[in-house]
């Protein structure tokens, strides 16, 4: 088993930046992907980015795509999500999430696709 715990989330401007963390503990060794979610109020969780644990490759969701940037730190298990440019549309709860099997790339945008994840850290983008 994996266990996440997320940081970093607050309260921003729009056109401001924030930077999330995940920090992953247990079963690390079998870690394949982790990713990033966000589901706002009334909303389905939709997923925003990932990042294969051992080969670095990233994916992005067209919303945040240049804006926002996943890095993982295989040394301390930790996981990144630099946001930039943040707009209001952004506000949700962002959760981190761990795949442990291999998977075609485009599974890992489907949320059920993790096995574990974190308890979520709030970011509000006020206008």
């Amino acid at each position: 088993q994996v266990q996440l715990v997320e940081s970093g989330g607050g309260l921003v401007q729009a056109g401001g930046s924030l930077r999330l963390s995940c920090a992953a503990s247990g079963h690390t060794f079998s870690l394949y992907a982790m990713g990033w979610f966000r589901q706002a109020q009334g909303k389905e969780r939709e997923f925003v980015a990932y990042i294969t644990w051992s080969g670095g490759v990233s994916y992005y969701a067209g919303s945040v795509e240049g804006r926002f940037t996943i890095s993982r730190d295989t040394a301390k298990n930790t996981v990144t999500l630099q946001m930039n440019s943040l707009k209001p549309e952004d506000t949700a709860v962002y959760y981190c999430a761990a795949r442990m099997r291999s998977s075609s790339y485009y599974t890992l945008v489907v949320a059920k696709n993790y096995s574990a994840w974190g308890q979520g850290t709030q970011v509000t983008v006020s206008s």
